[in-house]
C-alpha cells in the first residue's frame, strides 16, 4: 500500500495562508487561491500548502532528520496554485536533482511573506488614487495598464482601488499632425478631468494621486496645468531599458544648464532639451523668423532615460521654477513664451504643474512632428476668464 502523504494540522495551515494572504508564493504568480477567477466563485480553496522540505525523507528535497522535525511547521510550508505545486514537486535536472533546491523556496516564501507585512502595515495615508493619462502618439495609441503603475507605486504607497481613473480616450481617429488632434484631445482631456479627477482632489479622504502619462507633451503639459502642484501628486516615469515605470537608481548624475539669448526680441522661446538637443534653427524654422529671443533648458547628456528617480524629477522642477521667474522678469507680462520641447513625459507633466496661471507667462506650446517635417504650434496654455 503505497504510504499517504502527511498533511500539516489545520492550524498550521491556517498560519500559512494568513501569512501569504491567501496568493500563491511563487514569484511572479501571486494567484489569488480563494477566488476562481473564471466563474467568480469565492468560497472555495484552490490552494495548496506545499512542504519545503518534504513530509517524508523520499519525498521532495526530503532529508532524513529534517522532514520529521519539520513536517508541522510553518517555516517548512508554502502556499502554491496547482500549477506551481506540481512543478516545485516534479522538476528534475539532467543530474536527476530537484530543480527547486530548499534555499530557493525559502527565499520565495520569505520575500512574498515580507511583501505582504509591509503591504498590510500601511497606514490609510499611504493610499494614492492611480490616475492614468494615455492619448495618440503618431499613429500609435498609447495604453498605460493599471497593473504596471501599481507595481511602480508599491511600496511606498498602494492603490486605493483595484482599477485607477482613466482620463484618456484610446481610440480616437486623429493622428496628431491634424488640427483636429489638438481641439478633440484637449476638449476630451479638459472634459474627463473635470468628471473624474476634480472629485477626487476636491474629497478630503482621498489625501494623494500618481499620475501616469503617456501621450504627446503639450497634453501632458496641459495635464500638469490642470492638476496644479497645490494636490499632493507623484508623477511617474517610462523608462525604456529595463521597460518600467518604477524608479530606478542614479547611476548617471542629472546637471541642467540654462542659456540666456543676447538680444531682447518681442517674441520669446523657450527650448527644453532634456531627452533629446534642438537647435536654434528648428526655432527659426517653426517661426519663419530669426528675430527672437531664445532661451535654452538643457541637460548636459539629453537622453530618453535620463529621469530616473523622484530626485532628478526635484532638480528639474527647482530649475523650471526659477528660470520662469527670470524670463518674466527680463521681458516683462506683456509676452507669451513659445515652448519647445524635447522631455520625458515626468517632466512635461511637471512644466505644467509648476506653471502659475496668475503670475506666469501664457506658454504656447509646439510639438515635433515627423510627419510635417519639425515643431508645430498645437496648444496655449492661459489663464483661464
Amino acid at each position: 500500500m503505497t504510504e499517504r502523504r502527511k498533511e500539516a494540522a489545520t492550524n498550521t495551515r491556517r498560519v500559512v495562508w494568513a501569512r501569504a494572504a491567501g496568493r500563491c508564493q511563487f514569484p511572479g504568480c501571486n494567484e489569488l487561491l480563494w477566488q476562481d477567477y473564471l466563474t467568480g466563485k469565492e468560497d472555495a480553496n484552490f490552494g495548496f500548502v506545499a512542504h519545503i522540505i518534504a513530509a517524508k525523507a523520499t519525498g521532495p528535497r526530503g532529508d532524513e532528520t529534517e522532514s520529521p522535525k519539520l513536517a508541522n511547521d510553518v517555516t517548512n510550508l508554502m502556499l502554491m496554485c496547482y500549477k506551481h505545486h506540481h512543478e516545485i514537486d516534479n522538476q528534475k535536472n539532467v543530474d536527476g536533482e530537484y530543480t527547486y533546491t530548499v534555499d530557493e523556496l525559502r527565499g520565495y516564501k520569505r520575500k512574498h511573506e515580507q511583501r505582504i507585512e509591509l503591504l498590510t502595515s500601511l497606514s490609510d495615508e499611504r493610499s494614492t488614487e492611480v490616475v492614468l493619462f494615455g492619448a495618440n502618439i503618431g499613429g500609435v495609441s498609447s495604453p498605460i495598464s493599471f497593473s504596471s503603475a501599481k507595481d511602480a507605486v508599491l511600496p511606498g504607497r498602494f492603490p486605493r482601488n483595484l482599477t485607477g481613473t482613466s482620463i484618456g480616450l484610446g481610440n480616437s481617429s486623429f493622428q496628431d499632425h491634424q488640427t483636429q488632434y489638438w481641439d478633440f484631445e484637449v476638449q476630451n482631456l479638459e472634459t474627463n478631468f473635470e468628471r473624474f479627477v476634480r472629485p477626487l482632489i476636491a474629497d478630503e479622504t482621498i489625501p494623494h494621486l500618481s499620475i501616469f502619462g503617456l501621450a504627446p507633451q503639450p497634453l501632458l503639459i496641459k495635464l500638469g496645468s490642470l492638476l496644479t502642484d497645490i494636490q499632493k501628486a507623484d508623477v511617474f516615469q517610462l523608462h525604456r531599458e529595463p521597460p518600467t515605470w518604477s524608479w530606478l537608481p542614479e547611476t548617471d548624475a542629472f546637471d541642467l544648464e540654462i542659456s540666456r539669448p543676447c538680444k531682447n526680441h518681442r517674441q520669446v522661446a523657450l527650448k527644453i532639451g532634456i531627452s533629446a538637443d534642438i537647435n536654434d534653427e528648428r526655432v527659426f524654422s517653426a517661426l519663419d523668423t530669426t528675430d527672437v529671443s531664445i532661451w535654452s533648458l538643457d541637460a548636459k547628456d539629453p537622453h530618453n532615460d535620463i529621469i530616473r528617480s523622484p530626485g532628478h524629477i526635484e532638480r528639474f522642477r527647482t530649475t523650471v521654477r526659477q528660470l520662469l521667474n527670470e524670463i518674466k522678469k527680463v521681458h516683462g507680462e506683456d509676452v507669451e513664451l513659445m515652448v519647445f520641447p524635447a522631455m520625458p513625459v515626468s517632466c512635461s507633466i511637471e512644466l505644467g504643474r509648476i506653471w502659475m496661471p496668475k503670475s506666469d507667462l501664457p506658454l504656447a506650446i509646439f510639438d515635433q512632428n515627423r510627419t510635417i517635417g519639425g515643431f508645430i504650434p498645437t496648444i496655449t496654455i492661459r489663464q483661464q476668464s
